[in-house]
């Protein structure tokens, strides 16, 4: 799969475009594929090192998304494959795929576009596990 990796601290020019393996769920995680994500503040500064979240690198940024579950977890109840699902993925929605904790996902109102729904979660600042 797709995936904009960080391999080095910097702007988005440090940002590539590479083929990394498929993300698998752990359990009571859910496997999206990505339609759609959001681009914040917090993810240029986490990019630079200067976020208080410091994921080891190489890392896909991309704290939110939008999408549709093609797998769950061991244990994983709250949706089933095929629901359009918003995210908090703390990082790693910039890629074709992410897993995230189920709890921090919740169900898309009927309508919604994924676009829309990519920039909710953090923005909104949705209640997870609704």
């Amino acid at each position: 799969m797709k995936a904009m990796v960080l391999r080095e601290l910097g702007g988005p020019e440090a940002l590539r475009l590479e083929d990394v393996p498929a993300p698998k769920p752990g359990p009571g995680e859910i496997r999206i594929a990505v339609h759609a994500a959001g681009i914040n503040f917090a993810d240029t500064l986490m990019i630079q090192g200067k976020y208080q979240v410091k994921p080891a690198l190489p890392f896909s940024p991309g704290m939110e998304a939008a999408g549709e579950v093609i797998e769950l977890g061991k244990g994983a109840s709250r949706f089933k494959v095929g629901d359009r699902v918003m995210a908090l993925c703390g990082h790693g929605a910039f890629a074709e795929e992410a897993v995230l904790a189920e709890d921090l996902a919740i169900a898309m109102p009927a309508g919604m576009p994924m676009d829309i729904a990519a920039g909710f979660a953090v923005t909104y600042v949705f209640s997870p596990g609704n």
